[in-house]
């Protein structure tokens, strides 16, 4: 006998069906209330013809011994012994609010499963699995992937893929018979990472459609997949990607997966986002003092490191406003470029023989605080750590290391590496009182096969003693820009670099697809030079601005040269991300699915305020650039539109063309969201920021 189990949450349902054999999701989807057991016969997959048995049963558990014909959720084996597996429900599921778990056991292959789903507030599903040996010899676990099932109507699969200062690329595809696989090996999330894996309704976009999405909270090797089989059943998966032996349970040993977050909406990806989103800002470990505007010293100053130098940049930060000093690379020993030093965690004195202490207290002096660059689980070949250590490298047993970008990885999971990177870091944190460590990562872990489950742990283990040593300390996780970006490392760091490139029109879609993940206060987004040194693309200052406005917002930037328009351009832009912050990092992010892909349309609402960009990226082949609507708005509220003039191009020279755009507009949400207005034409590489305040 069959019982139904149903779990809703802010618009989202999920109907499990508890025995016979394993529980089964049923629905994952809109809370359709309650159901009774008829809903059975109507959820339940077909027989297809050539079957005169029972139709494919997918459970949560799903394997070829129960008939699942696709990636099955757990495969393992015993040396000797048949590699089959089919696990049986133990005891009763157990219910506990929203939140749904049972044991299955296979007794033959000698082990056993422990399942978690919760259902959260914000209505995102988490799913892990855990399998435990209980058999008398080592169990080696090849694979345990979560999956659920998504409907024949979602037609569609959108990816994200990327490289480095290109990051999140949308690809999209239709969702046909067999598999589509992300598969990461480079022993981080990589610049390449999919982030979040979407199936949805045909032509779904950011506000509109119905869409499923799944992500996987780790920063090693990973997989995300959908797969639909001919028999008419379709999934969404992610698992941690295992290399061979890598997890290999002793008798009594556990391992369990990282969380796998499966998130639903029927207003196409704006929804997933404002999910996701108001997940991460009810973690307890989410940051609630505004983000202090940054900056940061590589594109001022790289490897020349010079007292006077860096308290003149200081001194014009804390004049324009800046809150956080952060020294970026080349102040430790033998630093003087890229392939020396790294593990070589001590204040070179040749070029700071007093310490840090006279930087630190001078930007300390001038309100600020101070934050600096590590690379902790690097080191060069050129270092004194490298030369006292060299079993301390993580590399294949018996092979010499790969060169790669003239640096080497160190082996976390030892503990005299662990415990040496820790007191360094904690006796530097200590002695300056440090506020912020940008954390890099810079090398994929090509060689570290099968110790990335290890180091991923490690690095979690180190980062979390840390902020537990130092508990005002704030940890940005950078990884070559976007290569580390992903639930896991947010839940031990504070924030993330989105990608090494600061030209602002290559920053506009990577922050645009990177906001389908991670809320706009968790991505670092700089005012860089007008020349960005990685596309040599020249780009004006308002359109800087605009840019770095709606993220984690700060400078990247030689500020002694800048002339005093300039100055005076980026102290309004600073006040106005001061003053509009609390909406920027507290509001619902909104994605217009503009007509023209030249230009795009994004912005923020909270309950009183809006704010919103109007992007030019190229030019459009209309004469006439389609019309400018604003959504997410209140359609019954008036509001008040107008340009932001400390991040807006001179307003007054479109005034001839668009006379609104010099006074304004008062009009309901309803018209600002389904009319619009007609925009000012703006060339390529222009942007212009409006604010919107209800009556």
């Amino acid at each position: 006998m069959s019982e139904l189990i149903t779990l809703a949450a802010n618009g989202t349902g999920l109907v499990v069906e508890a025995g016979p054999g394993l529980p089964r999701v049923l629905h994952w989807g809109a809370d359709l209330g309650p159901v009774d057991g008829d809903f059975v016969l109507a959820a339940a997959p077909g027989v297809p013809p050539s079957s005169t048995d029972s139709p494919i049963r997918l459970t949560l558990l799903p394997s070829e011994q129960e008939g699942w014909l696709g990636r099955p959720s757990t495969a393992g084996h015993r040396e000797g012994a048949w590699p089959h597996v089919r696990p049986e429900l133990i005891a009763p599921v157990a219910v506990d609010g929203n939140s749904l778990s049972f044991t299955a056991a296979d007794p033959v292959a000698g082990v056993e499963f422990h399942v978690e789903l919760h259902l959260d507030p914000q209505g995102v599903l988490r799913v892990r699995h855990e399998v435990v040996n209980t058999g008398a010899d080592t169990w080696t676990v090849d694979a345990l992937r979560l999956l659920l099932p998504v409907p024949a109507h979602a037609t569609e699969l959108l990816d994200l893929t990327g490289r480095w200062c290109r990051e999140r690329s949308p690809q999209r595809s239709p969702f046909l018979h067999g598999l589509r696989a992300r598969e990461s090996r480079r022993g981080r999330t990589g610049h390449d990472a999919t982030g979040l894996l979407v199936a949805g309704t045909d032509g779904f976009g950011f506000r509109h459609g119905e869409v499923w999405g799944v992500h996987l909270a780790w920063s090693g090797n990973h997989e995300h997949f959908a797969e639909r089989l001919a028999e008419g059943v379709g999934v969404l998966g992610a698992s941690e990607l295992l290399g061979p032996g890598e997890i290999r349970l002793a008798p009594g040993e556990a391992y369990a997966t990282p969380w796998a977050f499966f998130v639903w909406s029927d207003q196409g990806l704006d929804g997933l986002s404002e999910r996701l989103h108001a997940w991460m800002r009810a973690r307890p470990s989410h940051p609630t003092t505004p983000r202090p505007v940054v900056l940061n010293t590589w594109e001022a100053v790289y490897f020349n490191h010079d007292l006077d130098r860096l308290k003149a940049l200081a001194d014009r930060a804390a004049e324009i406003g800046v809150e956080r000093f952060v020294l970026d690379d080349g102040w430790f020993l033998h630093r003087r470029d890229d392939s020396a030093g790294l593990g070589d965690w001590f204040v070179d004195p040749t070029v700071w023989p007093d310490g840090l202490s006279p930087l630190v207290d001078y930007v300390r002096g001038k309100g600020m605080q101070f934050g600096l660059w590590f690379e902790p689980e690097m080191v060069n070949p050129d270092s004194d750590l490298a030369r006292a250590h060299p079993d301390w490298l993580l590399v294949a047993e018996n092979r010499p290391a790969r060169p790669w970008r003239r640096q080497q990885v160190l082996d976390l999971a030892k503990p005299e590496v662990y415990g040496y990177l820790l007191e360094r870091l904690d006796s530097l944190v200590t002695e300056y009182a440090i506020d912020y460590i940008k954390w890099d990562h810079n090398r994929d872990l090509l060689e570290a096969v099968p110790g990335v489950h290890g180091q991923t742990l490690a690095v979690y283990r180190l980062l979390d003693e840390l902020r537990s040593r130092h508990p005002a300390l704030e940890i940005e996780s950078c990884s070559s820009g976007g290569a580390r970006v992903d639930l896991g490392i947010l839940a031990h760091t504070d924030r993330v670099w989105a990608s090494d490139t600061n030209d602002a029109v290559e920053r506009q879609r990577i922050q645009r697809w990177m906001g389908l993940l991670v809320p706009p206060e968790l991505i670092g987004s700089h005012v860089g030079p007008p020349h960005a040194h990685t596309t040599g693309r020249v780009a004006e200052l308002p359109f800087r601005c605009a840019t770095a406005l709606f993220d984690h917002a700060g400078l990247e930037w030689d500020l002694t040269g800048l002339s005093e328009d300039e100055l005076a351009q980026l102290t309004a832009w600073i006040a106005a991300y001061k003053r509009l912050r609390p909406l920027l990092h507290g509001g619902v992010t909104v994605r217009a699915d503009h007509t023209d892909h030249g230009s795009l349309v994004h912005g923020v609402v909270g309950d009183d305020q809006a704010v919103f960009a109007y992007v030019r990226l190229e030019t459009s082949p209309d004469a006439v650039p389609a019309r400018l609507r604003f959504p997410g708005l209140d359609p019954v509220r008036r509001y008040t539109l107008r340009a932001l003039p400390e991040v807006a191009p001179d307003a007054g020279r479109f005034a001839q063309q668009t006379p609104w755009v010099a006074k304004g507009l008062t009009l309901t949400g309803a018209v600002l969201t389904q009319v619009g207005v007609q925009p000012p034409l703006l060339g390529p590489g222009q942007a212009m920021v409006f604010e919107l305040t209800a009556d």
